[in-house]
């Protein structure tokens, strides 16, 4: 059986345009015309490899390393081998994951499934739909009457864009996806499997529960990414919004009326629950939960595994359940721990 890459490098870079990429200056004596043709972990990277280090825990790692250059920041420069290349700057992560991409730009966004351009047959478009030069529907995939793709999407296997959606350029939507209701910005990637704009949960209680029409909308600004089944619902009587270059990890539920800032980080597992409405630079940690109609202030960070039931004002640290700010909850957790040793030791003497 055939064992494949599916992740081959496009191009080489030479040691000069990555310096100039990292904006750092090549060490006396590096060849800048030398050429890198992949990257790697440092224990596997080998003479033509790019590696990167910026944690201690990979110290030894670093030491035995053979990658030809290695982004480094400075409090590990001084353990770079002689036969490694060392970029010293203070974010060799950052610098690294642009390199990256450059090598392998495949990998930023899915591209089609079936390595088609245009619409790959068994798709099926409606007549009525407005389709961009340079968009590709892949096999299964139903785009809607009304709807508009920009140029350079891809529509993946499956994958649904219901009536009147409007999906910007450059975006890339997975397989099975589906997006109804929905207002969607140009470089948006949706991963495989994710539900964007289906009813929000809304019912007037009862001796019989009464539905409530769900007649809003759901925008996605600019350059968001949204995890594979993950689900965003849309607003019952305004719009439920994730701004402009927001990333959304897999298995998230964001429910109506929800209003998400500016470049917020979402871990999976999370929920948040109606009306809520997170600022800008937001993140919530994995499996936090959110109640509705609170504000999670800008900047604001929520620890794993939280539960917030009040507001959280700007450049908050908080966590616990119920969540609190952080040095409230190290606190309390010390204290429980306390009590809990001296309860053992009297057990212990009884």
């Amino acid at each position: 059986m055939s064992d494949p890459n599916f992740f081959v490098p496009r191009s080489a870079l030479t040691l000069g345009a990555v310096a100039d990429a990292a904006g750092v200056a090549l060490p006396a004596g590096a060849d800048p015309d030398r050429t890198l043709t992949g990257a790697a972990p440092l224990d596997r990277a080998g003479p033509d490899d790019l590696a990167y280090m910026d944690n201690a825990r990979y110290g030894d790692a670093l030491a035995a390393t053979r990658a030809g250059a290695c982004l480094v920041s400075p409090r590990f420069a001084a353990r770079v081998p002689d036969g490694t290349v060392a970029l010293v700057l203070r974010d060799p992560y950052r610098a690294y994951a642009a390199l990256l991409g450059r090598l392998h730009p495949d990998a930023l966004r899915p591209g089609s499934q079936f390595g088609a351009r245009g619409i790959a047959p068994g798709a099926h478009v409606h007549p009525d739909a407005r389709l961009e030069e340079g968009v590709t529907v892949d096999p299964g995939a139903v785009i809607g009457p009304d709807a508009e793709i920009g140029a350079g999407s891809v529509i993946g296997p499956g994958a649904l864009v219901g009536p009147g959606c409007r999906v910007g350029r450059d975006c890339s939507i997975g397989a099975s996806a589906s997006l109804t209701h929905t207002l969607m910005g140009n470089r948006v990637i949706v991963h495989p499997g994710a539900r964007i704009g289906q009813d929000g949960f809304g019912f007037a209680m009862g001796a019989s529960h009464l539905k409530v029409p769900q007649i809003g909308r759901v925008i996605v600004q600019d350059d968001v990414e949204i995890g594979a089944n993950t689900t965003i619902d849309r607003g019952a009587s305004r719009d439920t919004v994730v701004g402009e270059g927001t990333k959304i990890d897999n298995l998230v539920q964001i429910a109506h009326n929800v209003v998400i800032g500016r470049h917020c980080v979402i871990v999976s597992g999370v929920g948040i629950s109606g009306s809520t409405t997170l600022e800008d630079y937001v993140v919530l940690g994995g499996q936090v939960g959110v109640v509705g109609h609170l504000t999670i202030g800008r900047g604001s960070q929520i620890a794993g595994s939280s539960n917030v039931n009040r507001d959280v004002p700007p450049g908050s640290r908080w966590g616990g359940t119920p969540a609190k700010p952080v040095r409230a909850w190290f606190r309390e957790l010390t204290t429980l721990a306390k009590l809990a040793e001296r309860s053992g030791r009297d057990e212990a003497q009884d």
